[in-house]
């Protein structure tokens, strides 16, 4: 057989483009923060992670620039060789106490923190317990791992329990989850989980990567729960919250320098560029001073809650500004979107196996600098469409 055969077979996205609504690589022109421009329309921005709306901050910006200036473009080598600047180190050493840990690391991207960090520390007698709904790379960095991959159900801790409890005593358990599920907003119950990790001998890493600068003061999930000593790892990213590109963990000294030595998707990949090292580094100087934004954010938030509640709409188990519009059909989730995006909203239109079936959505996500004009303005065309394809 043909390798390439399963590439001419692929035909689904082909047929969406044909009618009109396929959402994905729609290609940027212009951003503006809560607003940007696509294909010359401008459109109010409801499917970023730009949660505290600092892509566009002249601080943030303004780092940047001078990085640039006084290092150039790249460091053009790997942080285990010739890649790591005393700006990183900087930057590591604030988001360690910005989350309360003793040591943080700094990856490329998120993506590579969690592709190193598992398959680092879980061994071939080693299990990594997971929860169904964690994000792909953390999926993907227990695959890379060599132990025994376990999963559980959403949330569902005496799934949890289920799972722990046939483990033998003797094997390393490490439990993952994300802080802040990505696709529909609800939170790791961290109260729960951290207990039947200590009853059964398990350390706990939690995926902040939408938590930091929404949670617990900008903080994390971990910080919500007043619960940081309970937590093994925390694991951020920089692509959300901090308006940049790179990942970083966070935990016991010792476990960081380990990880330091043994993650292969850090050793043997670019280091993080100037820029980007120090965009992050001034995001999080700003989401220490003006703690406002978070409370901002979250009070964004709970007003497109109620407001898509009160129209009719199922937004799920959502109680962050990640908030799913739940359609639960391919085809409806594909015209919703279209319309909406015809009308000057942009939203992420989400379908399996990012979501199991019948939980296909809408995903829309908030920012501090949102307007309650822009709000208004979502409901209002939220409102239209829903009634336009009988969604409400």
């Amino acid at each position: 057989m043909d390798l390439f055969e399963k590439c001419r077979s692929f035909t689904y996205a082909k047929e969406i483009m044909a009618l009109g609504l396929y959402p994905y690589f729609i290609a940027m022109s212009g951003n503006e923060g809560s607003e940007a421009i696509f294909q010359g329309k401008r459109l109010i921005m409801c499917g970023s992670n730009n949660y505290l709306g600092l892509t566009t901050h002249p601080k943030v910006r303004q780092a940047a620039i001078d990085a640039i200036e006084r290092f150039g473009t790249s460091c053009t080598g790997s942080r285990f060789l010739n890649g790591t600047l005393e700006l990183h180190e900087t930057l590591e050493h604030e988001l360690a106490k910005w989350v309360g840990k003793e040591a943080a690391l700094v990856f490329s991207t998120g993506m590579q923190v969690n592709l190193g960090t598992v398959s680092a520390l879980v061994g071939r007698s080693d299990v990594v317990i997971l929860d169904k709904d964690d994000h792909a790379s953390i999926v993907d960095g227990a695959r890379l791992g060599w132990g025994e991959v376990k999963r559980f159900r959403h949330n569902d801790m005496k799934d949890l329990e289920r799972v722990l409890s046939h483990l033998p005593d003797e094997v390393g358990k490490l439990v993952v989850v994300d802080g802040l599920f990505s696709m529909e907003g609800d939170i790791a119950p961290l109260p729960e989980i951290i207990p039947l990790c200590k009853k059964y001998g398990a350390r706990l890493m939690v995926d902040d990567a939408h938590a930091l600068g929404v949670l617990g003061g900008g903080r994390g999930t971990a910080a919500h729960h007043n619960m940081t000593d309970g937590v093994d790892l925390i694991m951020g990213t920089f692509s959300k919250s901090l308006a940049s590109l790179g990942g970083f963990i966070a935990g016991d000294e010792d476990v960081i320098h380990y990880i330091k030595h043994h993650a292969r998707s850090l050793i043997f990949s670019a280091s993080i560029p100037p820029s980007n090292a120090a965009a992050a580094l001034a995001a999080l100087e700003v989401m220490r001073d003006e703690p406002q934004r978070v409370q901002r954010v979250n009070e964004v938030g709970a007003i497109m809650r109620e407001g898509f509640t009160r129209l009719g709409f199922n937004t799920g188990n959502s109680v962050t500004p990640v908030i799913p519009v739940i359609i639960g059909d391919d085809m409806k989730v594909a015209y919703a979107w279209k319309a909406l995006f015809e009308q000057g909203v942009y939203v992420n239109m989400v379908i399996s196996p990012a979501v199991p079936q019948g939980r296909q959505l809408l995903r829309t996500s908030y920012m501090a600098i949102h307007t309650d004009e822009q709000l208004e303005r979502v409901l209002g065309t939220f409102e239209q469409v829903g009634k336009e394809l009988g969604l409400i």
